[in-house]
This record gives C-alpha cells, structure tokens and sequence, in this order.
C-alpha cells in the first residue's frame, strides 16, 4: 500500500483537467439516472451502476440528455438548473450567480458560501447543517437531530481534486434502530460513537475526504475515505453505501463503452479494541460493465476479503489482490486462502422511453450437484435482485415508480473466520438486513412543484431471525461453521421475522441545497422473539443544508 501511495503522488505530472464527485445522496441521484431512462438510451458520459459520479460528467450528461428532450416540465427545467448550478465550475451557467452576494464577498454562487475561481485554484466552502425533532411512539423523550459541520473541494493546476466533509453530530434515534444498536452495538452508517452526556442518545464524528486526478483522458485514480454504491437499484447486492466510509484505493478506466473499476478498502473489522488498536480487514473490488447498442448494460464483479489481523486465519496481507486485472477465486484457491470471495454480475435496460429494468446477480458460493439435488445444502449461497423504473408514469409529469425485488440465502457473506464476512465496522457492505430474506419495495416519486418533492416507500420483508447461540444464516457476523443444519436450509429459516415498513417525506427546497423535510415513517414488526416483534411510528420535521437526508431504512 505505501508503496503505490508513492506511485500516486508521482503520476500529476501526467494528469489532465480533473474533476470532483457529487456526494452521495439518493434524490440528487435519482434526479440525474431518471433523465437516461426517460430518453430511452443509454447516455455514455455517466455508467449509472458506479456511483458517485464525476461532477464535470455530470453537466456533459445533462447537455447530452437535453438532446433527448427530456427536460419538458416546469419542474425538469429547475431541475437541469439545480444541476448545473450545483456543478458551476464545470457548466459555467449564468444562472449560477446570485443575484444578492452576501457582503460582496460570500454567496456569490447561489451553491456556495464561499469560492475562489482562478486558473490555477478552484476553491469551493460551505457549512453543512441538519437540526430536526420528533416522536416516537415507543420513546417519551423527543427525537432529535443535531449536525454541524463544513465541506470543501476544489482543484489545483485543475490537475489534482479535493474533497473534505467533517460533521459533528448528535442524535435521539429510532425506537427500532435502538432495537437493532441493542442486538449490535453500532450506530447504522457511523464508525465509533458514543452515548451522549444524557444517555439517551448518540454522539459521533463523521469525516470523508479524498484526492483525486487523471492519469490519462480515459483512467482516473482517488485516494481517500469515503463511500461507494454499485447498482441501479434502492439496494445494492454488491457494494453499497450502508456501512461506514473507509479508506480506499480506486482506479476507473472509461474508454469506448467499457467502464472498469478496481478498488482496495481498508476497512475496520471488527469495533473491540485490541491493543489500543481496532482489527483491519481489506476488500478488493473488481467492475467491469459494457454498454451493447444503445440500450443495454451488462456488468461482471469480483470481490474478495481478507486480514492479516485474523488469529483464525493463517492468512497475511496478499500482495496479488492489489493487481488490478486478475480473477480473485483462482488466486484465492491457488495460495490455499482462507479469504472470502464473491463475483457476480449486473444489468440494465432501458427497454423504450420512461421504462428500464434492472437486476443484480451475487455468487458466494454453491456446488451444482446441491442445486440440481434442491437438498437446501446451506453453502448453496447467494443473492437476487430484479426491478424497474417507470418515468412520467401514466403521463403524469414527474411521477417516478419503482419496484424492486431482493432474495438472499442463508449463510450468503458470512465465513469460517472471525473478519471474512461481507462487512465493515459491523455493518453490512452489501444490503442492510445481511442474508435470509425476501424483500419486496415500492418507491413513488413525485415533483408536483419545482421545489418541492414527495417521497413514498413501502417495503414488505420475510426475514430468518437468531438468537444467542443459534445461526440460522442471517447474521453475516457469524461464523457459518456454526450453523444449525447442512441441508433443507430455505431463505427465512429460524425465527420468523415480518417487517412492514413504509415512509412519506415532503421536501420543500428554499433555496439551494436548503431543504425542509416533514416525514412520517411507520414500521410493523411481527416475530416470535420479543425483540423482533413491535410497532413503531416516527413523525419528524427537520431542517438541512448541503447535506442529505440520514435515512434508517430495514
């Protein structure tokens, strides 16, 4: 790792006009894939299953969708200005500038509290701010939320990109999250944490940052630590951004119509600290998507995870993982590992104008003969995802749909050692309820008014349940040697677990990147396990700024 770190720092001799990511956030993205399916194409600036998207491809995307004519209504044209504005640096819209600087000096970009534009230094600050109250049915003490931060990016020689993200927060949260914190001690999305001064809530520090260059027109490289989504769904089955930021390694390769990523993450593996130290677990990531005419994306994964802090391993830190074209499996069966790996693939097509289809395939590990058998042997592992998109539906302007369909096996990213499972800090890297479930997810989107947007989401899951010593397959944290049965394994084994869970938020857009969200999120939890089996309601306002919603969605 140090040693291509150095690498890193010789390549900007060579590099070309760089560009920063759009922050993850799924309005701002869900804004940006639903003008592709809207054209019925496949626009080739942006590959919408690796997210997040470069800035200055942002703005190419958007001209390149406005040949489509897709921007029609009232609400699609703020919408392109929104993006444009937001990505100024790249688009330089005349809509950009404000028309009442604050002091002369701040504001004067509508996206930005303060910038510096000059040839040699792009310099973007804002603050970042989320304070919001409400109820729960099973709490008496009122909810809250309390984010305070900063953000900053920009550009050197437009050689070298930024990017820093410090927040401070505290938080009351969930009946339900509590539920799952008492179960794993770990705030969901969030590395270390503490209890607040009052015991009753959350209190921890979040900070992403990376930098970023172009070593050629067609391959760019980032160092930092930060989060990753891959998919064209509401899950993603193969990399999302559930679990913490991490520290990582990345290359892309866009040329013709071939996306390639390669990553390497340094992730925590476990949150017990162990000689003033927590355990390191790595991941390593292989995307390879072509696009085949003009409406079809096809996509091959391998992934693998390793550590050398491991004590049931014999394992060390494999130097073949950091090469960044190879096939994982046979190297991990070549050395006689005990690393954990997966592969895959992913698709997407935009079947006519409004309508995509989308779908995600994850092996973990099977043997032919089970399956042919339907023996329910339990290493027969892996995970399914179908859906799709419908834009304008029934002719209504802005009315989005989707629906997705999840399924994983039993056992699906767990393993045989104590860091080899499918995870960082705790958390799940893939979806957020781990393995032995069926999830079913309807999504409306609608823009009735250019600033404001309404959100519904209903989901229905069947999900197996443990309890202390027992492994039926559904937490990936387990080790699987512990399982309860080698065959007649089915998905939703053990304790049965039924979830209902729906929400409705209304987002009214001040100003730029000012939202006000009202929500009401209602979750049904049936199970024999008293844990498991409750009711919760949570009606919440909240006001942010340059930040997204923080969502609890499982």
């Amino acid at each position: 790792m140090k040693l291509l770190f150095f690498l890193l720092l010789l390549i900007p001799s060579l590099i070309f006009a760089q560009s920063n990511y759009a922050p993850l956030n799924e309005d701002y993205y869900h804004w940006i894939d639903r003008y592709e399916v809207k054209s019925g194409q496949i626009i080739p600036e942006i590959f919408t299953s690796v997210k997040p998207y470069r800035r200055s491809a942002i703005v190419a995307f958007i001209d390149t969708a406005a040949s489509y004519e897709v921007f029609q209504s009232a609400a699609d044209e703020f919408n392109r200005t929104y993006l444009q504005n937001d990505n100024w640096e790249w688009s330089r819209a005349a809509s950009s500038d404000s028309r009442r600087p604050v002091l002369r000096h701040f504001y004067k970009k509508k996206s930005d509290f303060f910038h510096v534009d000059t040839e040699d230094f792009d310099l973007h600050i804002n603050p970042v701010l989320y304070v919001g109250a409400g109820n729960d049915s099973r709490r008496n003490e009122r909810l809250f939320v309390n984010t305070r931060g900063i953000e900053v990016r920009g550009m050197v020689d437009k050689k070298v990109g930024f990017y820093t993200y410090l927040t401070d927060n505290q938080a009351l949260l969930p009946s339900y999250v509590s539920d799952w914190m008492t179960i794993n001690p770990v705030v969901p999305h969030e590395g270390f944490w503490k209890s607040n001064t009052n015991g009753d809530g959350v209190d921890f520090l979040q900070a992403r940052g990376y930098i970023t260059f172009e070593a050629t027109r067609h391959i760019n490289l980032q160092l930092g630590h930060d989060r990753l989504f891959i998919g064209n769904g509401y899950r993603s089955l193969i990399f999302s951004d559930f679990a913490p930021p991490a520290f990582f390694l990345k290359g892309n390769v866009k040329v013709w119509k071939l996306n390639y990523l390669f990553m390497v993450n340094q992730m925590i593996a476990d949150n017990k600290n162990v000689n003033n130290s927590y355990p390191n677990k790595f991941n390593a990531l292989h995307h390879l998507s072509i696009n085949i005419g003009k409406k079809l994306n096809l996509g091959i994964f391998e992934s693998v995870v390793f550590s050398a802090d491991d004590s049931t391993s014999a394992d060390h830190f494999r130097m073949e993982y950091l090469n960044p074209i190879i096939f994982y499996r046979a190297i991990e069966q070549q050395n006689g590992s005990t690393d954990n790996a997966l592969l895959g693939f992913d698709f997407k097509w935009n079947a006519v104008k409004k309508l995509s289809f989308y779908g995600q395939f994850v092996l973990d590990e099977f043997v032919i003969s089970h399956i042919r058998a339907r023996d329910g042997w339990w290493a027969n592992k892996y995970g399914i995802q179908a859906g799709g998109k419908y834009i304008d539906a029934f002719g209504v302007a802005n009315l989005d749909l989707q629906g997705e369909f999840n399924i994983v096996r039993p056992y699906t990213y767990s393993h045989f050692t104590n860091y080899g499972s499918y995870s960082s800090y705790r958390q799940p890297i893939a979806h957020p309820l781990g393995a032995n479930f069926k999830e079913i997810t309807g999504i409306l989107r609608y823009q009735p008014l250019p600033r404001l947007n309404i959100t519904g989401k209903l989901s229905m899951i069947e999900a197996g349940r443990d309890v202390v010593g027992v492994n039926w397959g559904g937490d990936i944290l387990k080790n699987n040697q512990s399982r309860q049965q080698e065959l007649n394994n089915s998905t939703g084994q053990g304790i049965s677990n039924d979830i209902l869970f729906g929400s409705f938020t209304a987002s009214w857009q001040f100003k730029h990147n000012l939202f006000v969200d009202a929500s009401v999120t209602i979750r049904q939890s049936e199970s024999p396990e008293p844990i498991y089996n409750n009711n919760t309601s949570v009606s919440s306002l909240a006001l942010r700024w340059n930040i997204p919603q923080r969502l609890y969605e499982f």
